[in-house]
Parts: structure tokens; C-alpha cells; sequence
């Protein structure tokens, strides 16, 4: 049996977006040498809100991509024998720019492990920083996060489930405890 509770709905999750775009700014003193690049799949849609508040904030167009982990993950031979694999969408050279790697939920570090290394095939940024909307803990790999949407301290037996009106038609983040 499941248990569902929401910890963000869509007006929440439009505040930690506009608070972490404003943050993104101040860090970073300007958004000119950064790239924004979701992690496939639901980091993408991510960095595409956060370069339309960006575009709102500072009137500014910021080149936003996506990479895909799959080849990179370290249990790649527990997963599926042929997996689907897109091509690292990188819109302009990494080389020497300011990565803003975007994903939807931070969990034990490995699916970002695996992002920098995608990153550091095609070039050498001056510096990757990490953005998430849900840092749930549990890390297995010295990675953390410069921006966070919400902290929420899980148990390992608890799933968060992201959802986008783009592809969910909702806007909603939920903690599922499974029995």
C-alpha cells in the first residue's frame, strides 16, 4: 500500500524555481558565461523555466541543453540491455563557461557523478554548479547542491514523484511512502 502526500504544488514550485533563478544571478554576478543543462529527463524541463525567469529577471537569453547520463551510469549492466540514448544537446562550446547542471531530484550523487563526467568528454568548463528542486539526502558521493528548490530528509524507502504540465499536465511534488 502507498501513502502520497504533496510537498509542492504548482505555486510552491514557481517560488523555489523564481527564488533560485534570483539566487542563480547573485552567485554568479550575471548570467553572461553561463549554460544551463538539464539532466535527460526531467532536469531539462527545469532548465527551460529557469532560463524563462532568468529571460523575465534579467532580460537575458541563456543557452540551455540537455545530457543524457545513460552511457555514463555505473549500473549501466542493471539496467536494460539496449537503452534509448539522445545525443548530448549542448547549444554553444562548454569550454571555459560557467555549467549550471539542472535536475529534478538529488538523491545519492550518482546521476550527477555521471553528468560532469558526460561534461568533461566534450570540454573543459571554468565550473559546473548544481542546481535541484528536491535534495532528499542519503548521499553516497561528496556532491551538493549550490541551489535547492526544497530539503526534504527521506527515508530509503520513500520515492519522490516530480510531475510537470508539460508532460504530467500537473505541476506537483510528492513524497510516496511504500510498504
Amino acid at each position: 500500500m502507498e501513502k502520497e502526500q504533496t510537498l509542492l504544488d504548482e505555486d510552491a514550485i514557481r517560488r523555489a524555481l523564481t527564488r533560485i533563478s534570483h539566487e542563480m544571478i547573485e552567485k554568479n554576478k550575471g548570467m553572461e558565461q553561463c549554460i544551463l543543462l538539464g539532466i535527460r529527463t526531467r532536469g531539462y524541463p527545469l532548465a527551460k523555466r529557469l532560463a524563462d525567469n532568468l529571460k523575465h529577471i534579467e532580460d537575458i537569453d541563456l543557452p540551455v541543453g540537455s545530457v543524457d547520463i545513460t552511457l555514463y551510469r555505473d549500473d549501466l549492466e542493471k539496467k536494460q540491455a539496449d537503452p534509448e540514448i539522445h545525443e548530448l544537446d549542448l547549444p554553444v562550446s562548454i569550454e571555459g563557461r560557467k555549467i549550471i547542471l539542472v535536475d529534478d531530484v538529488l538523491y545519492t550523487g550518482r546521476t550527477v557523478r555521471a553528468a560532469m563526467d558526460a561534461l568533461m568528454d566534450k570540454g573543459r568548463p571554468s565550473q559546473i554548479q548544481l542546481a535541484v528542486l528536491i535534495d532528499r539526502g542519503h548521499r553516497e558521493l561528496p556532491i551538493r547542491p549550490d541551489y535547492i528548490g526544497k530539503n526534504v530528509p527521506t527515508s530509503r524507502s520513500e520515492v519522490i514523484r516530480v510531475l510537470f504540465a508539460n508532460s504530467d499536465n500537473v505541476d506537483k511534488v510528492s513524497i510516496i511512502q511504500t510498504e
